[in-house]
């Protein structure tokens, strides 16, 4: 299935609900790119054991979609001097959560209780801030489906730039206008310190 090999099918078989997959994710060690940019396939990432958000949310969509659960891509777009998030959203119930992976206390995963992909969104909008403590969140894009790209992308031993770019250009969606950007109140001290806890040291 997929071109898998029959252990890479096993072991995401395996994963066949959102908390196995967001435990899976959590397992395995952040992705710090020693050799520069990359955007890992699941076969490099299960390969490789190591991943950063795009790279671990490609692999949680490939594990819903093999288990016949339907999953997207949303990407949270920042301001410039931030780093963006890619997260993979799916439905339970009726309701949106969804699957991450960082190295930080926050921007983890969501439970399954959010009406929209908005409100969903919405839920990491206080704890997105920068060193400083302003808040960066500034757009998201809808529901984002990989089944415009042919399978090779899943055993692709290249970076997936395609995709990644593909996730970069889709329409997003604002979630602040001007008056309330400006009016914008930093994140606290205890806040800013709370977010340098990360999960996996760089060496």
């Amino acid at each position: 299935m997929y071109n898998l090999t029959k252990e890479e099918e096993k072991i995401l078989k395996k994963l066949d609900n959102d908390k196995k997959i967001q435990d899976f994710l959590n397992e395995i060690k952040i992705n710090f790119e020693p050799n520069g940019d990359t955007c890992l396939s699941p076969r490099r990432v299960l390969r490789e054991k190591k991943a950063h958000c795009i790279e671990g949310a490609l692999l949680a969509y490939l594990a819903f979609r093999i288990n016949g659960k339907k999953a997207w891509l949303v990407d949270l777009k920042t301001t410039k001097d931030d780093f963006e998030h890619v997260v993979c959203v799916f439905l339970k119930n009726g309701k949106y959560g969804a699957v991450s992976k960082t190295n930080h206390a926050v921007l983890r995963y969501r439970e399954p209780v959010y009406n929209s992909v908005r409100e969903l969104v919405m839920s990491y909008f206080h704890e997105y801030f920068d060193n400083k403590g302003r808040k960066t969140l500034r757009s998201f894009s809808n529901l984002v489906s990989l089944d415009k790209f042919s399978f090779d992308w899943i055993v692709s031993e290249d970076n997936l730039w395609d995709i990644h770019d593909y996730l970069d250009e889709v329409k997003h969606f604002p979630i602040l206008n001007r008056k309330q950007i400006a009016g914008l109140r930093k994140a606290d001290k205890i806040e800013i310190e709370a977010g340098k806890i990360t999960e996996y040291k760089k060496k």
